[in-house]
């Protein structure tokens, strides 16, 4: 999974092997960048599988309870704190896996695509949160435009580069790598704030 790079030069630690790589989803092929998005998605729906739906489901049963809303800002703060601290571990470990290998943006690195995907998602965390559950059920499939839309939104930004994802690529080291899907998620979140609400309307869901 790791080229070594220079004779003597420091090897990166396995934490930062698994960042760098997405859990092992950028080594698939083909396409790298698509299943470590992939990855990033199926990420996001377990952490609100654990934490976000289980107290959205609490929110719903206990709208009376003091101080609701202080409780409703600490869950925004730590989906807030997801993406920000992904693309932070994704920096870091980008830096570590490109000082080893010596590549200066090696496809198998695909944090930097988490980093950005989970910026795209972010708009419809609660509605990923309270209805994710209904994907399993019948006529679930119509739930899928929520994932679909952001997922095809980066994709498409982080190919496309418009201005200045490209340019940011020139930084050095892990911000470098992890710099453009970054800016690429930003783009994505108008896509999604206006794409899902429509999408779902049409298929009456909204």
């Amino acid at each position: 999974m790791g080229a070594s790079g220079a004779p003597g030069q420091a090897r990166a630690p396995k934490w930062a092997w698994a960042v760098a790589t997405g859990l092992g989803s950028g080594c698939l092929r083909p396409a790298p960048g698509t299943w470590g998005s992939l990855a990033a998605v199926a990420a996001w729906c377990l952490l609100s599988r654990l934490l976000a739906t289980p107290f959205a489901a609490w929110v719903q049963a206990n709208r009376g309870v003091p101080y609701l809303g202080y409780r409703i800002y600490g869950a925004e703060l730590l989906f807030l704190a997801a993406p920000l601290a992904m693309t932070w571990l994704a920096v870091r470990a980008a830096d570590l896996v490109v000082a080893e290998t010596g590549a200066k943006d090696p496809g198998y690195i695909v944090a930097d695509e988490w980093a950005g995907m989970w910026i795209t998602l972010w708009p419809v965390r609660w509605e990923i949160a309270q209805n994710l559950h209904r994907l399993w059920a019948p006529g679930g499939w119509r739930w899928l435009p929520a994932l679909l839309v952001p997922f095809l939104a980066f994709r498409l930004l982080d190919i496309w580069k418009p201005w200045p994802v490209r340019q940011i690529q020139v930084l050095p080291g892990g911000h470098g790598v992890v710099a453009d899907d970054v800016v690429a998620g930003l783009y994505g979140i108008p896509i999604v704030m206006l794409g899902v609400p429509l999408v779902l309307r049409n298929l009456a869901l909204w």
